[in-house]
Order: structure tokens, then C-alpha cells, then sequence
């Protein structure tokens, strides 16, 4: 795949909403993964492209604008999370490797960091994230919506399998950050059955994660289009339930309730908690007096 190299302004992105981190970072826009439910689709039309999924534009002077930003004293050493928009260890950073130089310029100022990824390539990294995670605080996400394969691979293509993700999250546990697994968005009548959500929890008790969040799914303007057509060519019954569902708009209110209902049972079955600040905000302790920087949420 051709890839497109583009500048930056800035390394950082200011979240105008309401998040337990202020800032996020992006490698890459777009993403190879090809989810069909990513909420990110909207993004390239600022780019006017039209595919998300194969018109990867890369930051070629991104680890130099972090580090303007980092070493300005004005910098308080907010968190920063990777890869909440287009996954940083997607296939273009086996060519690219600027995760690794992103990596030393965060062990250099002793920053917390938040990395999600649904790749496995985040392994070639584990020293430099372990070294990272012993000067600041560090976690480790990584989204995980089923145990079955082929649903994954419907789902998500080009992403790493489940059991490599559970490995690498399971991996990490052994350093110093935290762990967790992202069970968002539960896709209605794909993902949301009992026997599915209790093979995650069972899977994330088995490998030690530190909390499971889930989250029901949302479809607005350019991802709804790109699912409901995704649901169309492979289950219609599927697809006409799901629409249904949608009918309003947002997901129908009496399906979440049940959803959730089902979860929490689930998670009181595994005694696992859902709240991922708790296990930062203890890593977070572990630093104290040596750095400032908390979440403020």
C-alpha cells in the first residue's frame, strides 16, 4: 500500500470533551485495521479522502514536535493517550517505526502515557514501554469484542488475533503498567451474547487484566452508512434487527439496560471492575513526589 507523508502543527491534540487524559496523539491518519464499526471514519474529510482504511497519511515530523511540546516549561506533563483515533502499531509502523522514537521522547520527560492498539507489533516495543512505565505511569489497552475468530475477522481484518492481544496485554502485566482490556462497542446480535462477554471476562481473569470496560455501540453520520452496509452484505436478519434498534437514532434505551445487566452480572461473576482510573490513579501513587501530572477526571 502507498502510503502518504503529511506535516504536523503539533504532536498533540486538545480534547475539547470531558476525558480522564487531555491529550491525545496520533501517528498515523487512518488506519489499515478496517473495523467497520470505527468511529474515526469522519476524520478524513478534513483530508477530502473518502477511505479511511487505505489512504494512511503519516506524521513524518511528529517525535520532533513532541518534543517542542514536552520541553517547554510551560508543559505540566499532562497524560497522553496513543492511538485513540488510528491505531499507532498499525501495518504502516512496521515501515515507518516512529512509535519507538515517540517512545524515548516520553521516557526522556518521564511522562504518563495511555496506549491503545489492537496490534501485536506493540511487542517490539515492550522494552521501551517497560522502560517508560518505570518513570511514569503507563497503561496498556487493547480492544477486544469476541473470542470467536472468525467474527473477529469479519469484524476487524486486519487486526492481530485475539489470543495475541490477550498475550501481549498479558505480557505487559509483568511490567510495571497497568493493563486492561477495551470491551467497546458490544455490537448488537455479533458480540453481545452471555456466552461471548463471559469468554472475554473468563479470558481477562485468566491473563490478570486490571479491568474490563465495555461500551454499547454508537453510528453516526459516515460509520453508521459503512456499518449498516457491512451488516447488510453478511447477515440481513442481523441487519434488520440492528436497524430496528436504531430506529431513533441512538441505540434503543431498554436494549442497553439489558445489556448492562447482563455485564454486571458477568463482572461479578469474575470480580473484575470496570473502572480503569482506579488501577492507573494507583500507578499514579507509585510516582508521587516525582512528577506532578495527574488525571483530573
Amino acid at each position: 500500500m502507498p502510503y502518504k507523508e503529511i506535516t504536523c502543527k503539533s504532536a498533540l491534540n486538545k480534547l475539547k470533551r470531558k476525558m480522564p487524559y487531555k491529550y491525545d496523539l496520533n501517528i498515523y491518519r487512518g488506519c489499515e485495521h478496517g473495523c467497520k464499526y470505527c468511529y474515526a471514519l469522519y476524520s478524513h474529510k478534513y483530508l477530502n479522502s473518502k477511505n479511511y482504511y487505505n489512504d494512511i497519511f503519516i506524521k513524518t515530523n511528529i517525535v520532533e514536535e513532541l518534543e517542542k511540546q514536552l520541553s517547554k516549561p510551560s508543559w505540566k506533563k499532562d497524560v497522553i493517550s496513543i492511538g485513540t483515533v488510528s491505531d499507532s502499531y498499525q501495518k504502516a509502523e512496521k515501515d515507518y517505526e516512529i512509535m519507538p522514537e515517540i517512545l524515548k521522547v516520553l521516557i526522556k520527560y518521564k511522562n504518563p502515557t495511555i496506549i491503545s492498539t489492537k496490534s501485536d507489533i506493540i511487542l517490539r516495543d515492550f522494552d521501551l514501554i517497560t522502560e517508560l512505565a518505570d518513570v511514569a505511569p503507563v497503561n496498556i489497552a487493547s480492544t477486544i469484542l469476541t473470542t470467536d475468530e472468525n467474527i473477529k475477522n469479519l469484524i476487524e481484518p486486519e487486526t492481530s488475533s485475539v489470543e495475541n492481544r490477550f498475550n501481549f496485554l498479558k505480557k505487559f502485566k509483568n511490567s510495571n503498567a497497568s493493563v486492561g482490556l477495551h470491551m467497546m462497542p458490544v455490537l448488537p446480535y455479533l458480540t453481545d451474547s452471555y456466552e461471548n462477554i463471559d469468554s472475554l471476562f473468563k479470558k481477562a481473569k485468566k491473563n490478570n487484566v486490571d479491568y474490563v470496560l465495555p461500551g454499547v455501540l454508537n453510528l453516526y453520520g459516515k460509520t453508521k452508512q459503512t456499518y449498516f452496509n457491512f451488516l447488510k452484505e453478511v447477515d440481513i436478519d442481523i441487519y434488520n434487527k440492528t436497524k430496528i434498534l436504531f430506529k431513533k437514532g441512538k441505540v434503543d434505551s431498554t436494549y442497553t439496560k439489558d445489556l448492562y445487566l447482563k455485564i454486571n452480572e458477568i463482572k461479578r461473576k469474575y470480580m473484575l471492575s470496570s473502572n480503569y482510573m482506579s488501577p492507573i490513579q494507583k500507578n499514579i501513587k507509585k510516582f508521587e513526589g516525582k512528577q506532578t501530572t495527574l488525571f483530573d477526571y
